[in-house]
């Protein structure tokens, strides 16, 4: 019998449907092969998250069969989907929720271009307007980290305290995205994929053009503030 609160239960619910649909968005927009990449998200107003489970199909997919996780990325039982494995990114993305309170929701693909550049362990240059909107400056780089613990989600936090940016390159791994919501991170991986292609196939053809910071930080501020980048507009 379920401890959760009604207004909680209605919460998990709403989350399960929506991670389980935005995982469609990676396969839409060829973020993604086979079965790698995860989407997670917050439940609002309780201290856990819904994740898929390893090794499924993206075909078999489902809000009964994503997986209800506490903070400390641990499952948890008698809930839908329990008696399946989460994904094995799971630590990396409880650590996110556990130290970025105001993170709803957490992205990781192997996405091609942007795994490219964070195979040379090299950040993504402002260079075009849209990282300026998207970013507000580079997508760094985040430390070397083997999975099956907490040590991705710690580089993870670790890179992006402070920053602007909502991405990170897992050095040698591939690219991880937080947003207000998994919706939101959704949009971040998609962006961070677009611009990684683009800033390489530039850089192929000739020395890039910098943008002035100051520019950078005024593209910044309009597309967030101005522009009215509010979540209901992410949606």
């Amino acid at each position: 019998m379920s401890t959760f609160s009604l207004a909680v239960e209605a919460a998990i619910a709403e989350t399960r449907r929506d991670v389980a649909e935005l995982h469609g968005e990676l396969v839409r927009n060829n973020l993604i092969v086979w079965t790698g990449g995860n989407v997670s998200g917050r439940v609002p107003g309780a201290d856990l998250f819904v994740i898929k489970p390893s090794g499924v199909s993206y075909d078999d997919l489902a809000p009964e069969n994503m997986i209800l996780c506490d903070l400390d990325g641990d499952v948890i039982p008698g809930t839908e989907g329990s008696d399946r494995s989460p994904s094995s990114d799971t630590a990396a993305h409880a650590y996110v929720y556990r130290h970025m309170p105001t993170v709803g929701g957490v992205v990781h693909t192997h996405s091609t271009f942007a795994t490219a550049w964070a195979a040379r362990g090299e950040e993504i240059p402002c260079v075009i307007t849209a990282m300026a909107d998207e970013f507000g400056g580079p997508i760094p780089v985040g430390p070397f980290a083997i999975i099956g613990d907490d040590s991705i989600g710690r580089g993870i936090v670790e890179t992006l305290a402070g920053h602007r940016s909502r991405a990170v390159l897992m050095q040698n791994h591939g690219p991880f995205t937080i947003g207000v919501s998994a919706r939101d991170a959704v949009k971040a991986a998609v962006m961070v994929e677009d611009v990684a292609r683009t800033v390489h196939l530039a850089r192929e053809a000739g020395p890039l053009i910098p943008i002035p910071q100051e520019a950078i930080d005024r593209l910044f501020d309009r597309y967030q503030n101005v522009y009215g980048q509010s979540e209901d507009e992410r949606r």
